[in-house]
């Protein structure tokens, strides 16, 4: 904890030593905006913008969170009902394995140009890269989850009597979701890379917009704020999600605390 407040005060720190450094060779500097700048910056975001009467910061979050949750929640819808397909039947692991595990190595962002094509520019285009780019990881990890659901669990259900939708949802479905929670956890990162990539290209709101337009005028004292915005989203969603899993899958976390 100690190390860690040190390591944000060196960081601070150092930070205003290098803007204190610029603005002594130009005062109008705004590429590493002095403290009074970025205090400038918040509420130039935050305040009703003279001519649309918008604020940045709540439109933006609006375009940029709705296209993020959308294109997540298409993902993982898909990634789990692919994943416990191939884990259920080998006949559909052997279809799918191969061209997820392709499909997987493409950077969506690559695949920009063929989102244009086929979905345009408007919310689908967004959604379906996010979804494009998380479900082919998240189909395998919850493929590999299925296939480690421990052959007595399943023995011992159907002996009990249990139907196959019983054994998916009570027993298969219970080993596999604190792994799936873990997987999508990690993917907020990647998938909020893809969507601020778009809306940088082609976006008329929305972060990736905001920065891509103010980085060209060097208003970067409006940028950092939105940058540490950001991070501290997702620093929230990480530690939400986290929660969400002690939470939810108590026996899962009650084992790893055990073990």
């Amino acid at each position: 904890m100690v190390l860690g407040l040190l390591a944000v005060g060196l960081l601070l720190g150092g930070y205003t030593y290098l803007s204190h450094r610029q603005h002594i060779e130009n005062p109008e500097d705004t590429t590493i905006p002095s403290w009074s700048q970025l205090k400038e910056g918040v509420v130039k975001a935050v305040q009703p913008h003279p001519r649309s009467g918008e604020r940045w910061v709540v439109v933006d979050s609006k375009a940029t969170l709705s296209r993020l949750f959308l294109g997540l929640l298409c993902g993982v819808l898909g990634a789990v009902f692919l994943g416990i397909l191939m884990g259920c039947s080998a006949t559909v692991e052997a279809l799918l394995v191969p061209p997820l595990s392709l499909f997987a190595q493409v950077p969506p962002t690559a695949m920009l140009a063929v989102f244009f094509v086929l979905v345009g520019t408007d919310t689908e285009m967004y959604v379906a890269m996010i979804a494009f780019g998380v479900l082919p990881t998240l189909a395998q990890t919850v493929h590999l989850s299925v296939r480690d659901v421990p052959e007595e669990l399943l023995y011992k259900a159907y002996t009990l009597g249990a139907s196959h939708a019983e054994v998916v949802w009570n027993v298969i479905v219970r080993h596999m979701l604190p792994k799936l929670i873990d997987a999508v956890r990690l993917q907020f990162g990647p998938a909020m890379v893809f969507l601020i990539a778009a809306e940088m290209v082609v976006g008329d709101v929305g972060f990736g917009y905001r920065i891509r337009l103010l980085s060209r005028l060097l208003d970067m004292g409006v940028v950092y704020p939105y940058l540490f915005y950001l991070m501290m989203f997702g620093f929230l969603m990480n530690v939400g999600m986290k929660q969400l899993q002690r939470l939810v899958c108590r026996w899962h976390d009650g084992g790893r605390r055990s073990s």
